[in-house]
């Protein structure tokens, strides 16, 4: 088995017209393992000065890669997947440590990446148009086609699939891609520009680091023709702003106050073991959809607090590579002190702490950025932390007794992402799923994706779908075509 040291990328620069490069503008930067505050390596930072370089080289990749036929293009997306899975230890070391998270979760992280890419590969015969009836002396028919450059912007808390996985349905659709990766966690980027170098056409597949400068640079290229986003909705709007001078399209996963709704009727330790489950601590509670806000019936409330520290005392947070470490750290310090704040702040407004609120107490753990997982009680909705998106461990539990009400509050954010709704009464399960704001929902359920299934927001958590068919063609444009057939 490789060391971190072994799987880190070889080459410091940026990637992109199918050769390794040096900035314009060079500029090194530390990148930091969160779990130890410990330097991993150094690598180059591009500005927006490489920008229009890189999407001209892009350019000339898409004038190639939109003329390989699908099922040729679905081949090379198979080997990409068969790529990805033969260096699934290195990527699964790098996201580790670059990111704090326990290495035994990551290894799936790679076969899943793997995975998506097949699954778009299978695709491309369904980017089908249609035809309109006419008579006898015409034909009126569609084709799709792809867009161009698509620039791609990633969030850090799934570094591989928000790159890797994220290219494939651009791929399959036959265009070419710059992919910004986080500017925390860029190694596992980096190293599949090194694996995949050469399988696809020069420019079909760039990699550019660098911070928000780079990303707006990206969003306002006029030679990018689309853009996608996974990240907060303050960055969503920034992009939707840098792009309306060029009217790109966009496609974006963005911020979430998810609800998880105990109906009265609930098993009590069902509920307490989904909103565990939900809240995703494994990646230290940094996961867009997790159930933030717990909306217990005030029947069963009680219940479900009681047998909570049952559950959270299974979530060890330890070092990546422990094989006993089921929850990692924040991503940075940045991370670690909003999440301090926002403890502070939910007890100052008087919510009630009834699990966690400080980093753990292994010496071991002191120069990372950890934080045990966070409960509140007595959460109201005019708390801050009932109503602001923390992005960490930490989780806000409404009592309720009027469905109404609870459902008015439920919808009253400006966040639509996911909701959990937890019940024995599969009629009263609907009625309430009908009634949630949220684009993904769950009954008895929470957190699980399902390749094939449109995952994506509703309101200011999301622009389009992902994960399914609606993903690809939405990185293709419909052309219509009328043929005359008269003499």
């Amino acid at each position: 088995m490789p060391s971190v040291e072994e799987a880190l990328p070889r080459h410091k620069g940026i990637f992109y017209g199918g050769s390794w490069r040096d900035p314009v503008s060079p500029s090194w930067v530390e990148i930091i393992a969160p779990a130890t505050g410990k330097v991993l390596t150094t690598t180059m930072q591009a500005s927006a000065s490489d920008v229009p370089l890189a999407v001209a080289a892009a350019r000339n990749g898409f004038d190639v890669w939109r003329g390989v036929p699908p099922l040729e293009r679905a081949g090379i997306l198979r080997e990409m997947a068969r790529l990805v899975r033969n260096h699934a230890r290195e990527f699964a070391l790098l996201d580790a440590h670059n990111c704090g998270s326990p290495l035994r979760h990551l290894d799936y992280e790679a076969d899943r990446c793997g995975f998506v890419l097949e699954y778009f590969a299978g695709l491309v015969t369904e980017m089908k148009g249609h035809s309109v009836p006419q008579g006898f002396d015409s034909i009126s028919f569609s084709v799709r086609e792809p867009y161009g450059v698509v620039a791609r912007i990633a969030a850090s808390n799934h570094p591989l699939l928000f790159t890797v996985g994220k290219a494939a349905a651009v791929l399959a659709a036959g265009n070419s891609i710059v992919i910004k990766p986080p500017h925390q966690a860029p190694l596992s980027a980096l190293r599949s520009a090194e694996i995949f170098d050469g399988l696809l056409p020069p420019g079909v597949f760039n990699v550019l680091t660098g911070g928000r400068e780079v990303g707006a640079a990206l969003a306002s290229d006029p030679g990018v023709a689309m853009v996608g986003l996974v990240g907060g909705s303050d960055a969503g709007r920034s992009v939707l702003h840098a792009a309306a001078d060029t009217i790109k399209r966009t496609i974006m996963e963005l911020s979430g106050k998810n609800a998880l709704i105990a109906l009265p009727d609930a098993d009590p330790e069902r509920v307490a073991a989904g909103m565990v489950r939900g809240m995703n601590y494994t990646w230290c509670g940094q996961s867009m959809s997790s159930p933030t806000r717990a909306f217990v019936h005030a029947d069963i409330c009680d219940a479900v607090l009681a047998r909570l520290p049952a559950h959270l005392a299974k979530v060890r947070p330890g070092l990546p590579e422990d094989p006993q470490t089921t929850m990692g750290s924040l991503i940075d310090r940045t991370a670690f002190e909003k999440v301090k704040s926002y403890i502070a702040i939910g007890i100052e407004e008087g919510a009630k702490l009834i699990y966690g609120g400080h980093p753990p107490t292994d010496p071991a753990l002191s120069t990372g950025y950890f934080m045990l997982p966070t409960i509140f009680a007595d959460v109201t909705m005019n708390m801050r932390i009932a109503r602001d998106e923390i992005f960490g461990p930490v989780q806000a539990v409404l009592k309720w007794t009027d469905e109404a009400e609870m459902l008015r509050q439920v919808n009253e954010l400006e966040f639509g992402l996911s909701c959990s709704v937890w019940t024995r009464d599969v009629t009263r399960a609907h009625r309430i799923v009908s009634r949630v704001e949220a684009g993904f929902c769950w009954i008895n359920e929470a957190s699980r994706h399902a390749q094939g299934s449109p995952f994506g927001g509703y309101k200011q958590s999301g622009l389009g779908r992902e994960e399914c068919l609606e993903e690809l063609l939405a990185f293709t444009q419909e052309k219509n075509i009328i043929i005359g057939l008269g003499s």
